[in-house]
């Protein structure tokens, strides 16, 4: 069981580790926020089942598992909110530098 929880770990961290390579392929802020979501909410359900594996049934896998649930509530919640409060500020998705045109951001105060 050792061996196969050493695999599933393995594969949980090679999956983020490409996941957080694979950022850079995206080009604004939004869409790299939604793939950093997914690889830490499926990187961490892939390493802790792999602790899981790895220990049996006990009180550290209880735990685990207990981190687990925790991550897997507070994840989205915290993207959603990072990502709202980047767009409330006025974060553009076109946008180069992350700062809406002085223009437009006038214009939207004005409404």
């Amino acid at each position: 069981m050792e061996l196969a929880g050493d695999i599933i770990i393995w594969i949980g961290t090679a999956f983020v580790f490409f996941g957080v390579v694979g950022i850079f392929k995206f080009d604004n802020f939004y869409t790299r926020m939604l793939v950093a979501a997914k690889i830490d909410v499926v990187g961490i359900i892939t390493i802790i089942t792999g602790i899981v594996v790895r220990h049996g049934l006990s009180f550290f896998s209880l735990k685990s598992v207990l981190l687990l649930g925790v991550m897997l509530l507070l994840t989205p919640m915290v993207s959603h909110m990072i990502a709202r409060a980047a767009y409330l500020s006025g974060y553009q998705i076109g946008s180069i530098s992350g700062q809406a045109d002085k223009k437009d951001a006038d214009s939207a105060n004005d409404i």
